[in-house]
């Protein structure tokens, strides 16, 4: 067993034992962080969206922080700022929790549209502009985002612009009967976070996603890829569809789940597994399909069945 199979079975092995019966969504995480992308975590409260970035960030023994996202809260909050010392008479800068490797943005549609877009420079230059200065953030860095449906009380949609900057929106869901057992007598949850160590470096998640930028890609599956993009922009339901930076995006994450199977190159069933939570929420709907019903997700599986998938 190569390090790169080993550091990648101990991190999932790590997440697992935290949350319980949700494999799936923790491999579509895993891909996420190897793609080097950003992560939105979109599902009711109480699911374990905040114990599994915790859990993230002791695994990688990488620095963490946490911004709880509230209808007060401030970029300054988030960035930092200059603050005046009468003794030195100058103005010392003091970094903002964004200023770490994993950042949890905790409940982010709760904060105003101007506090959200905080985030934007920082997700997509991965540096931060204050008093005139661009700083550069830590390597690696990755923000996930948790957010509530915006249909709960007190919540802002985020603006497609920040959206797009996600490479990924993944929903944990309820757990089933055996697996709320489980819960219920210990063997997952919050309680966990305490027995499990860091089972990898921050050089060797850097060494993890510069092996994932250089899985190859053959001509067809590029081609597939870019059919797929195309096709997202004239469906009768889409007003917006892929960009090109949630082009980027996608194929990215398709080259890091290439990766955690174990190859150096793509496959079409590599393609199909990230396409969902990759491009689904880039689409813009048009009012009538929003308002009847459609749902993104399903637009992408039309899209599957639809693009012709290569040999």
């Amino acid at each position: 067993m190569t390090r790169t199979t080993s550091c990648l079975a101990e991190i999932r092995d790590n997440l697992c034992r935290v949350i319980v019966g949700k494999q799936k969504q923790i491999d579509l995480l895993l891909a996420g962080l190897l793609s080097g992308g950003h992560i939105l975590l979109e599902d009711i409260p109480g699911v374990g969206k905040t114990t599994l970035v915790k859990a993230i960030a002791v695994s990688i023994g990488g620095k963490a922080s946490r911004i709880q996202f509230t209808p007060d809260l401030l970029p300054t909050d988030i960035l930092g700022g200059s603050i005046y010392n009468q003794k030195d008479n100058e103005f010392l800068f003091k970094p903002g929790p964004i200023f770490a490797n994993v950042v949890l943005a905790d409940e982010i549609n709760r904060a105003s549209p101007r506090t959200q877009s905080a985030l934007l420079e920082a997700m997509g230059e991965k540096q931060v502009t204050l008093d005139g200065r661009s700083l550069p953030l830590e390597k690696p860095f990755v923000v996930i985002a948790t957010q509530n449906p915006v249909e709960s009380h007190g919540t802002y949609p985020l603006p497609e612009a920040q959206l797009d900057r996600f490479a990924m929106q993944l929903s944990l869901g309820y757990p089933n009967g055996e697996e709320l057992k489980a819960i219920l007598y210990g063997q997952g949850g919050a309680g966990k976070l305490n027995e499990i160590k860091a089972v990898a470096t921050l050089p060797e998640l850097i060494d993890l996603q510069q092996q994932a930028a250089t899985v190859e890609v053959e001509t067809s599956l590029a081609d597939y890829v870019v059919a797929l993009v195309e096709a997202s922009r004239t469906h009768p339901s889409v007003r917006f569809g892929v960009s090109p930076r949630g082009a980027l995006s996608f194929l990215a994450a398709v080259k890091a789940a290439a990766l955690m199977a174990g190859r150096t190159f793509v496959l079409p069933e590599d393609v199909k597994q990230m396409a969902v939570p990759t491009l689904a929420h880039r689409l813009v709907l048009d009012t009538k399909s929003k308002y009847s019903g459609v749902q993104k997700e399903s637009v992408i599986q039309e899209l599957l069945d639809s693009v012709k998938v290569p040999r």
